[in-house]
């Protein structure tokens, strides 16, 4: 069956203080771009918008609702009319866990005598991760006449299928909608940014003043350095120096309240490493100024006043020199709490008292 696919881009984000949840990040991507990548192996992806503006260069049709402000059933009523399949699956653009092998899953249980395919988790019922049939525009049709825009009484309305996650593979955490700062905090967990800059700039110096003041206001942070160059951690004559000398691809030491890993690997990637910090609130990078993580550039005007980090991941220039910038925060360097109110607001995903 070809499967036509839409993004309901087109909310108000009210309860995300208006932020446009399309362009929240996880795991380095957008929410719509982590979609997209998901919807790209079917036959046709639409994204409903109230803006084309915001949504031009993702390069995908952009459909506009045909009756504003009546809420997504609008925007399903104006995808249904402009797929070209007969079947159209739509979600929205705050489901950032959702992945293609549930879209998959869900085309089993099309069948003719129906017309909506939708999932339900535990008792919950979820009309934005559905497969909508064209048939059921007149029905759409007839409740804006109404005035009744509740997606819910679409379902009553026609013959539905409710698809249960129950007896599935698939975690309710697929179908989970990030709508709060306090769910953008607990899917992003742990909170990942760098503090980045040349050498010998700064940033061991900034990022001890950040974990004291982070530690104090109760959170669990982790730091990981990345060194361009190769490291040697053990020191030649100790025992584990011996066994790593010897062969041995990993090797632990531990006492009583610590251990280190030492472990051998071809190309290490900064996600792997995230594994072994789960546990933890907040982890800092030092270093990795050309990765998309979130960071604060540490700029001293004893090297060089021009950032080197791409703007489009800077939170904030951290400088002891005048430098002006019309779109990035720049703070003094000593500014510990100016720095940790924008770490907060934008990485953690709390309000800074």
């Amino acid at each position: 069956m070809k499967l036509s696919t839409a993004i309901l881009a087109g909310g108000k984000s009210r309860r995300m203080n208006g932020e446009n949840k399309s362009f929240l990040t996880y795991q380095q991507q957008t929410f719509i771009e982590s979609i997209l990548s998901q919807l790209s192996t079917f036959d046709e992806t639409l994204i409903s918008v109230q803006s084309r503006r915001e949504y031009e260069e993702l390069s995908y049709p952009l459909v506009e609702d045909d009756i504003q402000d009546i809420g997504p059933l609008g925007g399903l009523y104006s995808c249904l009319k402009h797929c070209r399949n007969e079947y159209l699956f739509v979600c929205a653009t705050d489901m950032p866990l959702l992945k293609k092998e549930l879209i998959e899953y869900m085309l089993e249980f099309t069948h003719p005598e129906y017309d909506c395919f939708v999932i339900q988790s535990a008792d919950k019922i979820h009309p934005l991760c559905g497969i909508y049939k064209k048939s059921v525009i007149s029905t759409i049709g007839k409740m804006i006449e109404a005035k009744d825009y509740r997606l819910m009484n679409l379902l009553e309305q026609v013959n539905t299928k409710y698809i249960p996650l129950t007896y599935s593979c698939f975690d309710e955490s697929i179908v989970a909608n990030i709508n709060t700062k306090v769910e953008l905090a607990a899917l992003r967990k742990p909170a990942v940014f760098c503090v980045s800059g040349v050498k010998n700039s700064g940033k061991t110096t900034l990022i001890t003043k950040l974990i004291k003041v982070l530690k104090e206001e109760g959170y669990r942070i982790g730091v990981i350095k990345h060194d361009g160059h190769e490291f040697e951690i053990d020191v030649p004559g100790t025992d584990t120096y011996k066994h790593r000398q010897a062969g041995s691809d990993t090797t632990i030491i531990y006492s009583e309240t610590k251990f280190a890993v030492m472990k051998n690997w071809q190309k290490v990637q900064i996600e792997e490493l995230l594994e072994y910090v789960k546990d933890i609130d907040v982890v800092i990078i030092e270093g990795m100024k050309y990765s998309t993580y979130p960071k604060i550039e540490v700029v001293r005007k004893e090297q060089s006043q021009a950032p080197v980090c791409d703007e489009r991941y800077l939170l904030a220039i951290a400088t002891n020199c005048h430098i002006q910038h019309d779109r990035i925060n720049v703070v003094d360097l000593n500014d510990i709490p100016s720095i940790v109110a924008i770490i907060k607001n934008e990485v953690i995903g709390q309000k800074s008292s």
